[in-house]
């Protein structure tokens, strides 16, 4: 997830019909087909967490990082965060009558998108401005959860959080059950994805590292608030997911999971640690189950990964080969 489409929508969330999914003793990955991508992964967690293993990491350095869209959900036709913000713009605009004659609201109400983003970062800003600022943070939560228990994905009418990609549910649970703790690092807005990441995930708030807008304290009838404001404090993609770790978890992670290049630098700077590292991207190459792309998309492009996750010893996930199942209802 990734370019700076993502770097402006700064807020991502959802509630799972599923919830965390629980891995089995007898087949950890059992979403996952049979083969040398499933074989890699479960050897290399077997080496790093069996004690006398030559290849043995201690507990506390067992820490696996993971990108969101793309990579644990899809991103498609538009990162999520962008169509819950455009749905705010539906919703909120009876309070705001000037924007039936206002850019690029005037052609959200319309319907035509194309139109309301052809200014491109300047609408994007304008859009988030209007739909996330000046809002107190527990509001925001509330509506994020309230959107998610309704919203339908325009292409597949399931509900955001059925599109979740239910053999990496699994790669959550298993590493878990083998000592390691998990995080999200996303581009994507961390107040958003905090709102449902330990429900869907089992990833709780304080384990997701994303972008965020900025906020400050006030006293709101008599009550202290943290209100959101207009502007971006941070962007966690590209170079900053690295940054972003550093900051806040303070460990080199020893496994790192993405979908693109925008997870780029992430995969590289994990794998670039003093000892056993794990590498992997998620390849969208599956247009009947969900969709298939890579180099040429604007939305979770893949190219220099895919040119040199062979070289760099990565692993690329196929989702037509590897993965018997997809979404977490199929």
């Amino acid at each position: 997830m990734k370019t700076t489409f993502v770097s402006i929508f700064i807020a991502l969330v959802g509630t799972n019909l599923f919830g965390p999914v629980r891995c089995s003793a007898e087949d950890p990955l059992a979403s996952w087909r049979d083969g040398e991508t499933k074989t890699a992964l479960i050897k290399f967690v077997d080496e790093i967490s069996s004690e006398g293993s030559p290849r043995f990491v201690p507990q506390p350095e067992r820490i696996a990082v993971f990108d969101n869209d793309g990579t644990l959900w899809s991103e498609k036709p538009m990162y999520f965060q962008a169509l819950f913000a455009i749905d705010r713009v539906k919703a909120m605009a009876p309070s705001h009558p000037e924007w039936r004659d206002k850019e690029p609201f005037r052609s959200i109400l319309a319907g035509d998108l194309v139109a309301a983003l052809s200014s491109g970062e300047e609408a994007l800003l304008e859009i988030v401005t209007a739909t996330h600022s000046g809002i107190a943070t527990q509001d925001f939560t509330k509506i994020v959860r309230e959107w998610l228990t309704t919203a339908i994905h325009p292409s597949t009418g399931k509900r955001y959080t059925q599109m979740v990609y239910r053999p990496m549910l699994e790669v959550l649970s298993y590493l878990r059950s083998r000592g390691f703790k998990t995080y999200i690092v996303t581009g994507g807005g961390v107040e958003f994805v905090r709102v449902f990441a330990e429900e869907v995930y089992g990833i709780p708030p304080e384990q997701v590292i994303g972008s965020s807008g900025k906020v400050a304290y006030e006293v709101r009838d008599g009550a202290p608030t943290l209100v959101k404001l207009p502007g971006i404090h941070f962007i966690d993609d590209k170079a900053g997911k690295p940054v972003a770790i550093h900051y806040q978890i303070g460990r080199r992670p020893i496994m790192a999971f993405g979908n693109s290049d925008g997870d780029f630098q992430m995969l590289e700077w994990v794998s670039s640690g003093p000892g056993p590292n794990f590498g992997a991207l998620v390849h969208h190459d599956d247009a009947t189950r969900e969709w298939a792309y890579d180099r040429a998309s604007h939305v979770g492009k893949l190219a220099r990964g895919l040119d040199e996750a062979p070289r760099r010893g990565w692993k690329l996930f196929s989702m037509s080969k590897d993965w018997s199942t997809i979404f977490g209802g199929n």
